[in-house]
């Protein structure tokens, strides 16, 4: 069975890639990710704190103890509190694409153009395939317009772009006013790839402690309904590839969302609940679904289920919404 595909310019052998969390910080993992049938491995992300900490640290050291005071030195995090610094993560880069075969593609976290520009090239020179970029922006400025929110990840995207050669990918929220519109306008401005979509973690409140704490919960699949319309709906529209994640926990996940376009399926949860040795199970029954379907590659089904090939276009949109409401009973 053929079930090789291809993302951000890179030939890979199946749909399947881990995307960026905390099972890439050590190498040994993406080597046993590999083994267990990976076909890329999104490392975890450098966060844009991190690179200006760092960054800072250099310059505060050279000025060591000028107008210095201690309650200073609580406003950048402690390198203790990264799992790797920004130095070591491109070691990890390094080690990693001597370690595997298959490709490595990093991930810088920010919200501002700031020092991802030079990271970026260190990445690129480190040996990285390519590059997410996940901008984690949660505006809360009430006089900042959805278009000056907008034009920050166009502007930082043509910057990064600017800088290095490798494929750059977007990992976008779907908090946009247009969704269709901003894919467009990243497309136009140079991204080899989209990947929809992001899931902010949401604070809860701790009732006995009297505060704010964070709350992490895996994704289930339902969750990947989101990016499925999305997908559908883009591709064929734009010429950026097109890469899922959320809510991708079986072959049946990978199999819906290869039909509405995606070009490559990302997996975490999945991982974390089940163990590495989930991404090979997930491919065997693809391989199985596929053979009794009577397909051959993974190709002839790519984007059969999108709204540009659907027979049904409207069911991506707001007619069937209104087909199942008013067909529910309760």
């Amino acid at each position: 069975m053929d079930l090789t595909t291809r993302y951000l310019g890179l030939n890979l052998r199946t749909p399947l890639v881990p995307s960026a969390s905390s099972l890439s910080n050590e190498v040994d993992n993406v080597k046993r990710m590999e083994d267990a049938g990976a076909s890329a491995v999104v490392l975890h992300s450098i966060f844009e704190e991190q690179v200006r900490g760092e960054l800072e640290a250099v310059e505060q050291h050279m000025m060591d103890g000028a107008d210095s005071f201690a309650e200073a030195l609580s406003y950048f995090p402690k390198p203790s509190e990264f799992i790797t610094g920004p130095e070591e993560y491109l070691g990890n880069i390094r080690k990693a694409k001597e370690s595997v075969h298959i490709p490595i593609i990093a991930s810088l976290n920010g919200v501002a153009i700031g020092g991802w520009v030079d990271y970026a090239k260190k990445i690129q020179q480190a040996g990285a395939d390519a590059l997410e970029l996940n901008i984690y922006a949660i505006p809360t400025e009430l006089d900042r317009t959805s278009a000056e929110i907008e034009q920050d990840y166009i502007d930082i995207l043509k910057a990064v772009k600017s800088a290095v050669g490798i494929p750059v990918a977007l990992k976008l929220s779907p908090y946009f006013s247009n969704i269709a519109n901003m894919a467009k306008r990243l497309d136009q401005a140079g991204a080899d790839g989209l990947v929809l979509f992001n899931r902010f973690y949401q604070p809860d409140i701790n009732l006995e402690e009297m505060e704010v704490e964070a709350n992490l919960h895996l994704s289930a699949s339902f969750e990947m309904r989101l990016p499925l319309r999305w997908i559908a709906i883009l591709y064929g529209r734009i010429n950026a590839g097109l890469a899922a994640t959320s809510g991708i926990h079986s072959a049946a996940d990978v199999i819906k969302m290869l039909m509405v376009g995606a070009d490559v399926t990302m997996l975490c949860s999945v991982l974390f609940q089940k163990g590495l040795g989930a991404i090979r199970l997930i491919e065997n029954d693809m391989c199985s679904w596929l053979a009794d379907h009577d397909y051959q590659s993974v190709r002839q089904l790519q984007g059969s289920m999108s709204q540009k090939n659907c027979a049904d276009p409207a069911a991506f949109e707001r007619a069937q919404y209104m087909k199942m409401l008013l067909s529910y009973k309760p």
